[in-house]
């Protein structure tokens, strides 16, 4: 079976920081797969990575068996023009920390926007598939409500389905709750848990591990650009095997 996302010895720097120091990792497809670790320990780069928001120095990273950012002949690679780096793009969906919504668009425009703009879809079918996401986290009453009439969490939610409404095989989320009051978080942890119990493969940068214990597939604990640990969420959480890792849970947990 072919990983959904497989990193090989992953390197990135900004200028003469290394913040990617050769990430090694797979990721199941239908697999929920959650990165922790402190701030600062390249966990949102190489998210971005992923979706080749950010280019990597050295490595090779596959989406579904395909190179990211990049094609391969005999030994040497090529970079893709952007508007191929697009295409690819559409198959991965991305929620960010700040919810990057439109704010001159309602919920419902907001939700449609990326499948009529890039997928070319009427504007009745895209709508219609609009509404359906949006009852299904929970704001069909909210289709008419521009961005600055809705919460944090409720907004997170609208940036859900607007990342779902291209369809992607693969969900990235940036510490999707970080941003939000401790009572908002729980609606949006619970439209992830769906996603989950749908079988749609998530790699989750969080600081919720109550969640990563009770909806992770796997668990990769990140700290100054590389992967210390990995394992079950549970058996990481309970029994974490490195020192690093331990000082790190007795803060958060």
């Amino acid at each position: 079976m072919t990983a959904m996302v497989k990193a090989e010895g992953v390197h990135k720097s900004f200028g003469t920081v290394q913040v990617l120091k050769g990430i090694d990792l797979e990721v199941a497809p239908q697999e929920v797969f959650c990165l922790v670790g402190p701030s600062g320990s390249g966990k949102s780069t190489f998210l971005r990575c992923i979706n080749h928001l950010e280019k990597i120095n050295a490595g090779r990273l596959y989406v579904d068996g395909d190179l990211v950012g990049y094609r391969q002949q005999g030994d040497k690679l090529y970079e893709l023009r952007d508007s191929e780096v697009a295409l690819k793009r559409r198959d991965i969906g991305m929620v960010f920390q700040r919810f990057n919504l439109f704010p001159h668009m309602t919920a419902v425009e907001n939700v449609m926007e990326a499948p009529v703009q890039v997928k070319g879809e009427s504007r009745a079918v895209a709508r219609a598939r609009a509404e359906q996401l949006l009852d299904r986290v929970g704001l069909s009453d909210k289709a008419a409500n521009y961005p600055s009439q809705l919460s944090g969490g409720q907004q997170q939610r609208v940036a859900i389905a607007r990342a779902l409404a291209m369809e992607p095989k693969l969900m990235l989320f940036d510490e999707p709750t970080s941003a939000l009051d401790p009572e908002l978080v729980g609606d949006v942890l619970d439209v992830m848990r769906d996603l989950a119990s749908d079988g749609m493969t998530m790699i989750v940068v969080t600081h919720e591990m109550g969640f990563a214990r009770e909806v992770g597939d796997a668990l990769v604990f990140m700290d100054d650009g590389v992967v210390v640990e990995a394992g079950h969420p549970r058996d990481v959480l309970t029994n974490p095997r490195h020192e690093r890792t331990k000082a790190f849970l007795s803060k958060v947990l």
